[in-house]
């Protein structure tokens, strides 16, 4: 979704091998991994960030693969999941940064078109989330609103 401002012409990359099952050298227990979850959660870390320890500190190459569930999955059934999506948040966060640029280089016309594709990618999510039920109905994208809603 992301590469349509991009000049790149293909996706290009290694992908992870097709698998049904954790590796046995995976050492994970549901329980145990579903707490370190919660407790990385807790800790301010994001659904990706969480994904990232998890395989570098605690040998557990996919979470879906031993818990059966995403990470997001996992911390929503917790009641811990954020009030935007991560991605969506995500752009704002950066829609946000620009802006801040641009108060202090209004001159800086590269980056206003940047701030303009970001927005357009922001509107584009968020008609996604609202149709699978993830943002309300009348939510609407406001830049002079958008410091309040990022957390």
């Amino acid at each position: 979704m992301s590469r349509m401002h991009s000049g790149g012409k293909g996706k290009s990359g290694s992908s992870r091998p097709h698998s049904s099952e954790a590796p046995a050298w995976s050492t994970g227990d549901k329980a145990e991994i579903e707490e370190l979850i919660v407790n990385l959660a807790n800790e301010g870390h994001s659904t990706a960030m969480i994904g990232t320890i998890l395989r570098d500190r605690h040998a557990v190459p996919n979470v879906r693969l031993v818990t059966g569930e995403r990470v997001s999955e996992t911390l929503a059934r917790n009641g811990i999941s954020g009030r935007y999506p991560e991605d969506l948040m995500n752009l704002m966060r950066k829609a946000l940064n620009l802006m801040d640029h641009l108060s202090s280089n209004p001159k800086d016309l590269h980056n206003r078109r940047q701030l303009a594709l970001c927005e357009s990618k922001i509107r584009r999510l968020s008609r996604y989330y609202i149709g699978t039920g993830r943002l309300s109905q009348d939510w609407i994208y406001k830049q002079d609103q958008l410091r309040l809603m990022v957390e």
